[in-house]
């Protein structure tokens, strides 16, 4: 099963309280909380949380590493049949819809990462600036560079090596057949029925973060780790706002509104991949009922066959 929705709308609250029903262990799909050491940015759960629930796909790789939808894919595809062999129930929990919708759509067929052309792309980068390499990137694939921001600097890099690698512009490798699931995936959506709501919890969210120490944990793995503003661990909503901070790019007020804003964008985007998922079983995550009618559903999705994840 998977338990989507945006930042702040109760997810891994809920998958806990799941968990006390049935005998669940709980799969990450996060695209922070694989970062070792970024903690309270990604809301990473808590140590007695992994004690008392078994978490997977946290803590992956440190935060100077790339992880990619495809790897994703694979880890995710491991972890649920690994806990299916153990007779228990896999839920999958985040925000993250591009791994998400990696391990239930499967990927195109495009060919590994080049180390070399990265290294080439980031100094090119370096120097011309992302809308130049956003420009470049329309002259050899429109249809890609038509559906990215200019400043969308991962995805850029990812189309610009997948045409220097093969000649072929990435949009060309869509229409690949993709893998098939080895299981079935139940899905369940937490759409906000109160926006204003939602932000007002966003807003919460990030006051916590600050207060607990946001702003010392980028400091010390800034020590820690050869970081940089360009990884994509560092372009993670909050770290990306706490690293122009440290920068001296604007004041302590400067930093909470920006990270708030930043945060709200980040939950209307994960909002309108959840609306473009006609799979998916939507809930109102303000409903007074939510947990027991969303425990309903997982049973019958449950009985309806046995190796649902």
């Amino acid at each position: 099963m998977a338990l989507l929705g945006p930042t702040a709308s109760g997810k891994s609250r809920l998958a806990m309280l799941l968990a006390e029903a049935l005998p669940i262990e709980i799969v990450s799909v996060d695209s922070g909380q694989i970062y070792r050491g970024m903690d309270i940015g990604t809301a990473k759960p808590s140590a007695a949380e992994r004690r008392a629930v078994a978490h997977h796909l946290i803590d992956l790789v440190d935060p100077t590493e790339r992880y990619s939808a495809g790897r994703f894919r694979n880890d995710g595809i491991a972890a649920v049949e690994e806990i299916l062999e153990r007779g228990r129930i896999p839920l999958l929990v985040g925000g993250t819809m591009l791994y998400y919708r990696a391990l239930a759509q499967g990927l195109d067929a495009l060919p590994p990462a080049d180390p070399l052309i990265r290294a080439q792309l980031d100094a090119e980068a370096a120097k011309r600036g992302w809308r130049a390499m956003h420009a470049a990137l329309a002259a050899v694939d429109p249809a890609t560079a038509r559906r990215l921001a200019p400043n969308d600097s991962q995805r850029i890099e990812r189309a610009l090596e997948v045409f220097r690698a093969t000649g072929q512009p990435l949009s060309a490798f869509h229409t690949a057949p993709r893998s098939v699931l080895p299981f079935r995936l139940a899905s369940f959506a937490l759409i906000p029925s109160d926006r204003a709501r939602l932000h007002a919890r966003i807003a919460e969210r990030f006051d916590a973060m600050l207060q607990a120490g946001l702003v010392d944990e980028v400091q010390v793995l800034r020590k820690r780790y050869a970081l940089h503003a360009g990884l994509p661990s560092m372009r993670c909503v909050g770290y990306r706002q706490v690293w122009e901070f440290l920068d001296g790019a604007h004041d302590p007020r400067e930093l909470r509104d920006r990270g708030i804003f930043a945060t709200r964008q980040l939950a209307k985007r994960q909002l309108t991949w959840l609306r473009a998922m006609a799979e998916i079983e939507p809930f109102d995550c303000f409903a007074a009922d939510l947990a027991p009618r969303l425990a309903q559903a997982a049973r019958r999705a449950l009985e309806a066959s046995p190796t649902t994840a």
